[in-house]
C-alpha cells in the first residue's frame, strides 16, 4: 500500500516493513466517515522506506530531509494546539541537493505506544508518521496515519455488580450483573428483581451510555451518546418477579474504557436502567462498566516487539490470565434463569437501597434525586 503526496517539485511515499502482511484496523474520521489503516501495539517498531521522487529535470535544493513518529492529543474546541505525547525525529539526510529519486530507510525501535487511537465528539488521539523535506520557501510534508490498539487483562477478581435501589414504600428492586468488567466482544448477563411494586410500571429498559470528558475546570465539556438501548420488558411487573438481561457488546463500535488520559479527556461507559410508569415518569440508575480490549486468541508474534502484549492472553484458554471467563457461579452464561419467590426478603445480608433518580413528566423537564431510603 503506498501513499503519495503531492508537492511542486516532487512527491513522497512512505512504505511500511511487512505492509503486505500487517493488518489493518478501521477508525473514524474527523467528518464522521471509516478509513482503514495499519495496525500497530504498544512496544511493536515501526521501520519502513521514504522514496523522494522528482517531478521534473534538474535538482531539488532542501535543507534536510526527516521523518517524525508522532502521537498527539487534539481537543476541537482548541483546534491551534495539538499536545503532543510521544515525538521521535529520524534524521535522514543532510542539507545539500537531491538530482535523482532517492531512497531512505527509517526504524523506530521499539516504540511506546501508550494510550490507544480515538475519535470522538470532541477529540481526537492520533498516532501518524510524518516525512518532511526542509526548504527555504515551503516544505514537503506526507503524512501517514497508523492505528494503534492497547490490550489489557485484569489478573484482580471480575467482582459481580449486585446493588438495591428503590424509592421509599413504593419501589425496591435488585439489580445484578455477572461481571464489572468486559471485554469489547463480551456479553453482559444479569438479573432485575422485583422485591415491592406499588406505583404501576409498565416499560423497562437498559441502555448502554459513552460519556466523554474533554477539558478541565470552566473549560471541562461532557459529551454523552446512548450506545445501544435494549427493552427488557413491556408490561407491569409483580412482586418477586425476576426479569433476564443479556447484552451482546461485539455488534457496537465500543473503545476500551478511557481514564484521564494525558490529563485532556476520559472516555466512560455505563449501563442505565430505565423504568417508566403510566404516567409517564421515568425513573432510572447508572452503574459504571469497564471495557478492555482482548487480544486475539492466536495472534502471529510481531519481530523486535518485545512489549508486545501477547502475554496477557493464557495460551491454554485465550482469555486474560487470571480475568473472569463465565462470572459468578449464579449467572453463568447460557444458566436458564430461575425463581425463587420464597427467598426474595429483605434480611441482614441485604445492601442498603440506593436512590433511583426520578424525572417529571415526560422525562424531559426537572430531575428530582429521591433520597436513599433509612434501614
Amino acid at each position: 500500500m503506498s501513499f503519495f503526496g503531492f508537492g511542486q517539485s516532487a512527491g513522497l511515499e512512505i512504505i511500511l516493513n511487512g505492509a503486505d502482511t500487517r493488518k489493518t484496523a478501521e477508525i473514524k474520521t474527523e467528518d464522521g466517515k471509516k478509513e482503514r489503516n495499519f495496525l500497530y501495539y504498544d512496544g511493536e517498531t515501526v521501520s519502513g522506506k521514504v522514496i523522494v521522487s522528482l517531478r521534473k529535470a534538474g535538482k531539488l535544493e532542501h535543507q534536510g530531509v526527516k521523518v517524525e513518529f508522532i502521537g498527539q492529543i487534539e481537543l476541537y474546541y482548541d483546534r491551534g494546539n495539538h499536545h503532543e505525547f510521544t515525538s521521535l525525529v529520524k534524521e535522514l539526510a543532510r542539507p545539500g541537493e537531491l538530482t535523482h529519486n532517492t531512497e531512505y530507510s527509517f526504524e523506530f525501535a521499539n516504540v511506546e505506544k501508550p494510550f490507544e487511537s480515538y475519535t470522538g465528539s470532541n477529540v481526537r488521539l492520533r498516532y501518524f508518521l510524518r516525512v518532511t523535506i526542509v526548504r527555504r520557501l515551503s516544505d514537503l510534508v506526507k503524512e501517514l496515519d497508523l492505528v494503534v490498539h492497547t490490550l489489557s487483562s485484569y489478573p484482580d477478581m471480575n467482582n459481580p455488580i449486585k446493588m438495591e435501589v428503590g424509592i421509599e414504600d413504593c419501589l425496591h428492586i435488585e439489580f445484578e450483573y455477572n461481571k464489572s468488567k468486559y471485554h469489547l466482544k463480551d456479553v453482559i448477563v444479569g438479573k432485575i428483581y422485583f422485591l415491592l411494586v406499588r406505583i404501576k410500571i409498565k416499560h423497562m429498559e437498559i441502555a448502554i451510555i459513552k460519556r466523554e470528558t474533554t477539558g478541565s475546570g470552566p473549560h471541562t465539556f461532557v459529551e454523552n451518546e446512548t450506545i445501544a438501548k435494549y427493552e427488557i420488558m413491556d408490561g407491569a411487573p409483580v412482586r418477586g418477579e425476576s426479569i433476564p438481561i443479556r447484552v451482546f457488546l461485539a455488534g457496537y463500535d465500543l473503545a476500551p474504557t478511557m481514564r484521564d488520559i494525558n490529563k485532556k479527556f476520559s472516555v466512560r461507559y455505563y449501563l442505565n436502567l430505565v423504568l417508566m410508569d403510566e404516567e409517564d415518569r421515568r425513573y432510572y440508575k447508572q452503574q459504571e462498566i469497564t471495557l478492555w480490549r482482548k487480544g486475539e486468541k492466536s495472534r502471529k508474534s510481531q519481530t523486535a516487539s518485545p512489549h508486545l502484549p501477547s502475554h496477557l492472553v493464557s495460551a491454554e484458554t485465550g482469555f486474560p490470565q487470571g480475568a473472569a471467563i463465565n462470572g459468578p457461579p449464579s449467572l453463568p452464561e447460557g444458566t436458564e434463569e430461575t425463581e425463587d419467590n420464597g427467598n426474595i426478603t429483605n434480611d441482614d445480608n441485604t445492601p442498603p437501597i440506593e436512590g433511583m433518580t426520578r424525572e417529571e413528566g415526560d422525562g424531559e423537564g426537572e430531575k428530582e434525586e429521591v433520597s436513599p431510603e433509612s434501614q
